[in-house]
């Protein structure tokens, strides 16, 4: 470690990271070219090819050519996630249809033993909700 002065280390931690952010790009090229619904194979053949054989200039090309849309579909990606997600949580939770099949059944238990219903109308409001 004498022989390797602190200025040296700090230029090969610089080039190491900025050759991992240019992996991290690459693949993210890649990945948003087999994404792309608007290419049709060819081009999509031709981009890959280009990012494989030339990767440095075939990246740099690319994100200059696509990289507008590249973060248009990524917002659209999170999007969709995004609502994805939600509407898990609200089928999960119950709330999609104003509420769980148990949740009515115990109002129309509870309304039964106010005497607000008649027993016929809670086997009728049961058969409804059950069905």
């Amino acid at each position: 470690m004498d022989d390797y002065p602190l200025l040296n280390v700090f230029w090969t931690m610089l080039w190491f990271f900025i050759w991992i952010m240019w992996l991290f790009l690459l693949f993210k090229v890649i990945t948003d070219i087999f994404r792309d619904h608007d290419m049709n194979g060819w081009a999509k053949a031709g981009w890959l090819i280009l990012c494989i054989l030339v990767p440095y200039l075939g990246v740099l090309i690319y994100v200059i050519a696509r990289g507008k849309s590249m973060s248009e579909r990524d917002v659209k990606q999170a999007r969709e996630s995004e609502a994805a997600f939600q509407s898990y949580i609200r089928k999960t939770a119950g709330t999609a249809s104003g509420g769980s099949h148990a949740d009515e059944l115990a109002r129309l238990a509870e309304l039964k033993e106010k005497g607000a219903i008649t027993n016929e109308e809670f086997e009728k409001a049961k058969a409804k909700v059950l069905s």
